[in-house]
């Protein structure tokens, strides 16, 4: 892990949060593309680079994040960093570059104006 963006106070270093929302007014929603797929690939990722765990990175399961336009979805804090993903290579940059190595996936990032 990228020790120089350590917080000693912090129980994760990262912790990523997937919007698996599922609206049944048809509405549009995170978990109408592909999100729980990709929240499983992203924890198994994690355990298999042994990022899992207290001083590492958490991976979790998140409700609505009002960011549905660009979804979906998924947050990474301490940065509070948000991405919009498509497939798996993506979330395997993200768990590879931002999660592991401490470096923002550019080419991911939701504009910061999307919204619901």
């Amino acid at each position: 892990m990228s020790e120089p963006n350590r917080n000693p106070d912090s129980y994760y270093e990262r912790h990523i949060f997937f919007c698996l929302n599922q609206r049944d007014n048809g509405q549009d929603c995170c978990a109408a593309h592909g999100a729980q797929q990709a929240f499983e690939h992203c924890k198994a990722r994690v355990k298999q680079l042994g990022l899992a765990g207290p001083g590492q990175v958490r991976v979790n399961k998140a409700g609505c994040l009002d960011r549905c336009a660009g979804g979906p979805i998924a947050v990474v804090y301490p940065e509070a960093v948000w991405y919009s993903f498509f497939d798996q290579a993506d979330i395997d940059e993200i768990v590879e570059s931002h999660l592991r190595d401490g470096q923002v996936v550019e080419r991911l990032l939701t504009p910061p104006t999307v919204g619901r």
